[in-house]
């Protein structure tokens, strides 16, 4: 089969890991293309290795002293107190391991190779990236390196003016919308968990005019994501007349992350991914959070097969359930897990009530679209 998408991947991500306490000491993208190759996902030409961005590149968005302080704390394994205290590095959320450089430039390098392919009209999936919390000077929330912004910022480069970027991460995008405060160029809009880390991203903060935010409630449900999708999202998206889009599309809004507390299947992350598509030729796809092993490959997997037309199995093969089944979560040691985790991609529907709190936030937020044509 061949596709207009491409999926781009790193062996990086099998052997590299945050440290066995940390949120991130799981697998995600290399199981995600584990089951890919499973199911027989990957045609000629749809897999890309990607590669690992240059300090040169880094530096359109990050500064050179930071970019220095993070390949030192690599090489030595190590950081001073300067650099812990201006660098937010060597922390229990960006702590020091063997790959602390390589793997987020991998994941930059990824998100820039990918932008240069959307650009050709391609649909890409970047796995690794979506790295939001990330700022020029700092790491932040797990996010070494910014890799959305340097995307965006190679697409404007380009030549094109009008990108709309999309986050459904459950937690907000302080580091995007630092880097884009006020752009004419960039429109940010942001579904997030409210009252949650890094506690940013009001419905009131529109970023200097450039954003709009969308924060929800605990137990945000399926059909309270689909009413959003349809009444504000999608017109944001569609009322800039985008060139390009690049959506973060993090899995930890789904019921069974840790580090979350909203409700959602990953159908809406399908689905948003799906509706997208059909408004730009130019579409860049990243990851981004994500800490329950099982529902982030199973949501990324299907992400895949959206973009690249495949049909999503209502069972899987043997050969894939085996690599779901081979998964494990100190969180989840001696807990039974769904069988749903191990035999299929797609979660049952999550719907619920539409509560008043998201009905008034989609009419505050829907409000200002007529006025930011």
């Amino acid at each position: 089969m061949t596709s207009r998408a491409v999926f781009i991947g790193s062996e990086i991500y099998r052997r590299s890991t945050y440290g066995g306490q940390h949120p991130l000491a799981i697998p995600r993208v290399s199981t995600v293309i584990d089951l890919c190759r499973a199911l027989d996902w990957f045609g000629a030409g749809e897999y890309r290795a990607s590669p690992r961005a240059k300090p040169g590149a880094l530096a359109a968005f990050h500064t050179p002293d930071y970019i220095a302080a993070l390949q030192r704390a690599e090489k030595r394994q190590t950081v001073t107190d300067v650099d812990r205290s201006r660098h937010g590095l060597g922390t229990l959320s960006n702590p020091v391991f063997p790959e602390m450089f390589r793997r987020p430039a991998t994941a930059a390098g990824g998100s820039l190779l990918g932008a240069e392919l959307a650009l050709g009209g391609l649909s890409v999936f970047n796995p690794g990236g979506g790295t939001h919390h990330g700022f020029a000077d700092r790491a932040g929330g797990f996010c070494y390196l910014n890799d959305p912004v340097l995307a965006i910022l190679a697409m404007l480069r380009a030549g094109l003016d009008r990108v709309a970027y999309v986050d459904i991460d459950a937690h907000h995008c302080d580091g995007v919308a630092s880097a884009f405060h006020g752009s004419q160029q960039v429109r940010m809009i942001s579904l997030h968990e409210d009252r949650r880390w890094p506690f940013t991203g009001g419905v009131s903060d529109t970023a200097g005019g450039a954003a709009y935010n969308i924060p929800v409630p605990r137990g945000f449900n399926d059909s309270e994501f689909e009413l959003i999708l349809d009444e504000v999202i999608l017109p944001a998206v569609a009322g800039f007349r985008p060139q390009a889009i690049v959506l973060q599309c993090g899995a930890d809004a789904v019921t069974e992350d840790p580090l979350s507390r909203l409700c959602l299947s990953n159908r809406c992350h399908w689905k948003t991914v799906g509706a997208l598509q059909q408004l730009s030729s130019c579409l860049l796809v990243l990851g981004g959070g994500g800490y329950n092993p099982w529902s982030v490959a199973r949501l990324w997997t299907g992400v895949w097969a959206i973009l690249s037309g495949r049909a999503i199995p209502d069972h899987l093969p043997e050969q894939a359930q085996n690599i779901l089944r081979a998964l494990d979560w100190q969180r989840q040691r001696g807990q039974d897990r769904p069988q749903a985790w191990f035999t299929t991609l797609r979660d049952a529907p999550r719907t619920g009530p539409i509560r008043s709190e998201v009905r008034q936030t989609a009419g505050l937020v829907s409000a200002r679209l007529s006025t930011w044509a």
